[in-house]
């Protein structure tokens, strides 16, 4: 082999080696770590609000000395001959029976309507839930917007003011699902039947 020859082969041989050290240099402080995060990253997604969930176990009976069991259930109900739908549970009661928050919350708002007549919205402490009480007689002493009740403590009296008709005495009672930052006339109706008596509304299965 001629010099010409052992030249170019150790020309090509150094190129070579130079080409696998290249390779096996160390990354520069910082990239490695950083790089490999970018890699392997998720791509970050905005946060989801969680659907509110529904109250925990059974409301209490809204109305003193109506027991679950003497509920029925009225939702879906026609009303003003069939041009609307009851959302609501109606129970039935003597005129002035006590009427009591159903669940804990703040009263959000007391207000006269021609359909609900007097009545009262309680928000729930995580204002994921309304709790709606109509057709009432008058407010219990010292009742006003912005106090905190709880479970059992008196709000008003069963009466049959709004649309209720005279002599149908009876609390409408219903459940509204809300955002925090949506006002009280806000929401999604909910059917309250299971939620005062712990059975399934008939034909929802499970």
């Amino acid at each position: 082999m001629g010099r010409l020859g052992l030249v170019l082969i150790l020309a090509a041989a150094l190129l070579v080696a130079g080409w696998l050290a290249l390779l096996n240099l160390p990354d520069a402080p910082g990239t490695t770590a950083s790089t490999s995060a970018r890699s392997h990253a998720v791509p970050t997604k905005p946060a989801v609000q969680a659907a509110p969930r529904p109250p925990v176990g059974l409301l209490a009976v809204p109305v003193a000395g109506v027991a679950r069991a003497a509920i029925t259930d009225t939702w879906g109900d026609p009303r003003e001959n069939g041009l609307r739908a009851h959302h609501g549970t109606d129970i039935p009661a003597a005129a002035g029976t006590l009427v009591t928050a159903a669940a804990p919350g703040v009263v959000e708002k007391l207000f006269e309507s021609n359909a609900g007549g007097t009545t009262i919205y309680v928000r729930s402490p995580a204002r994921d839930w309304t709790y709606y009480y109509a057709h009432l007689s008058g407010y219990a002493p010292g009742l006003h917007e912005g106090q905190r009740v709880r479970t059992g403590d008196p709000l008003g009296y069963v009466g049959d003011t709004g649309d209720a008709g005279a002599g149908n005495f009876h609390l409408h009672f219903s459940l509204t699902r809300t955002m925090p930052d949506q006002h009280w006339y806000e929401g999604e109706d909910v059917d309250p039947f299971p939620y005062l008596t712990g059975r399934r509304v008939a034909g929802s299965g499970g």
